[in-house]
């Protein structure tokens, strides 16, 4: 487990030290470099990833071309002649787009896709200029649970496009993303845990910090139940248990705390009532006189 976990160090420090800031000041990697750190020994076996990855980028609405930069340059072949070798300027989502289609059964490319989603959510966030425009902590709740509310829509309909129709399937879908967030404790385990009575969801009574960590299951989720045609109700369990243990992992390299130990705080409806009221409040004081 200790030398798992100095591999993935190493690893993750390697994805760090190929990165490359661009003449815009964003960062990037080179595809020529991220080819041999996925261990892929031929240029046009990769060139097949970045063109699915190129794909997945097109079908979520973005362009390829602000993602994918087709670059080249002349290298020495010897006797002094030279010849022009391609490359790919890549950006950090364009990255994360070619490990989630690189071949799964190479460990680094495992670690690849936990570091790249994890950056790329981060940089979300970062970019976000509503987000980053809050001050405390119940604006940071609002603002995420509303995010929650969302992704979870989104969520339900990639499950259900997955096969998870009737709703105790669903419930138990959402049980095994918990379970892997969470440590192997169930919504059940959740609640007893943090001392929220059966009635109480679970979502309502979490702080900024834990919210976003089940965004990012929630959201990492859909995605993957999309990106790999995921069918069948076991099927879908088994991928949003297994998003929610990488959440979890990344938590733990991170150094933060586990969800199950951050405290249960008041519920977001109170909060939101008195956003509510203070909204009402302001539209009726008086507007100042004029001469």
């Amino acid at each position: 487990m200790e030398n798992e976990k100095q591999l993935q160090n190493l690893h993750q420090a390697t994805f760090e030290q190929l990165k490359r800031t661009n003449e815009f000041g964003a960062d990037c990697w080179s595809a020529r470099q991220l080819q041999i750190v996925l261990q892929y020994n031929s240029w046009d076996k990769f060139l097949n990833v970045i063109g699915k990855a190129q794909e997945a980028c097109r079908n979520a609405g973005h362009k390829p071309q602000d993602h994918f930069v087709h670059t080249g340059k002349m290298v020495g072949i010897g006797s002094g002649a030279q010849r022009e070798v391609q490359d790919v300027q890549l950006s950090r989502y364009a990255c994360y787009l070619v490990v989630q289609n690189a071949d799964p059964s190479k460990p680094i490319v495992a670690f690849g896709q936990t570091y790249f989603a994890v950056q790329t959510r981060k940089q979300e966030l970062l970019e976000n200029e509503e987000y980053n425009s809050l001050k405390t902590e119940e604006e940071k709740r609002l603002f995420l649970r509303g995010e929650m509310k969302t992704h979870n829509k989104h969520l339900a309909s990639a499950a259900r496009d997955a096969g998870v129709v009737k709703p105790l399937d669903y419930a138990i879908f959402q049980d095994h993303g918990y379970r892997g967030l969470y440590g192997g404790l169930g919504q059940t385990d959740i609640h007893r845990r943090k001392g929220l009575k059966p009635a109480q969801k679970i979502l309502d009574h979490m702080g900024s910090t834990e919210l976003a960590a089940n965004l990012f299951r929630a959201t990492q989720t859909e995605d993957k139940l999309r990106r790999e045609s995921v069918k069948g109700k076991d099927q879908a369990n088994q991928v949003h248990l297994e998003v929610g243990k990488k959440v979890r992992q990344t938590i733990k390299e991170l150094g933060g705390t586990m969800p199950e130990n951050l405290p249960a705080v008041k519920s977001i409806k109170e909060i939101e009532s008195q956003y509510k009221k203070d909204q009402r409040k302001k539209k009726q004081l008086p507007g100042k006189e004029t001469k």
